[in-house]
């Protein structure tokens, strides 16, 4: 996760090199919590692409410069080279390699949903209960409906994208979550994502 959150696009601006320091450690992908709106989203996608990266509507050249790929091709085990072309955004790039998260969790960032989760190279979403929960001021232990509204707008919003959405899950609730849609599976440990692989008939790939 990004030590700050998608607050406003200053906070963008002044903090968008971090995207690039943690991408040249040779992580994976990054997620970004409070993500207000679109064009803070727009702006994390720029800086976790390159400049010869193809273009997307609404998306500013990439900002990733030379130079910080050589300890992160080392890390994924490939030359230099071959981590520039494949250190982009999936599934805007079906073979990219990099996998950008959204936590849309409070009532400013919820009225974006739609539009955030739609931002090209965005690979997931995620709703926060607890910082839902602050934001309007409400309890989660008592289950308020707009805490269950919030979810299932988010849910929604990833499914029209047509990106997965991330949720906590255990062995009690994670066939269910399933079957509303859910595809990432937040701290299940190794038995319970092997309860799902058998609940979908999905193999490990090794």
């Amino acid at each position: 996760m990004l030590p700050f959150g998608g607050i406003n696009e200053t906070v963008m601006w002044g903090n968008y090199w971090m995207v690039e320091q943690l991408l040249g450690s040779g992580v994976h992908g990054v997620l970004l919590a409070h993500a207000n709106s679109p064009e803070v989203v727009e702006i994390m996608v720029q800086a976790a692409r390159y400049p010869h990266a193809p273009r997307a509507d609404g998306i500013g050249e990439g900002l990733r410069g030379n130079g910080g790929q050589n300890f992160a091709a080392r890390i994924w085990g490939v030359s230099s080279q071959e981590y520039q072309r494949m250190a982009d955004v999936w599934p805007f790039n079906p073979d990219g390699e990099l996998l950008l998260g959204l936590k849309i969790e409070n009532r400013h960032a919820l009225e974006n949903a739609e539009a955030s989760v739609s931002v090209p190279g965005v690979g997931f979403a995620e709703w926060g209960p607890g910082d839902m929960s602050l934001s309007y001021n409400v309890n989660r232990r008592d289950n308020p409906q707009v805490l269950a509204d919030a979810r299932t707008r988010v849910l929604a919003a990833t499914k029209a994208a047509g990106i997965p959405f991330l949720n906590q899950m255990n062995a009690e609730t994670i066939e269910a979550m399933i079957d509303e849609g859910v595809r990432i599976g937040a701290n299940p440990g190794a038995d319970v994502a092997d309860q799902g692989r058998r609940y979908t008939n999905r193999r490990m790939p090794w």
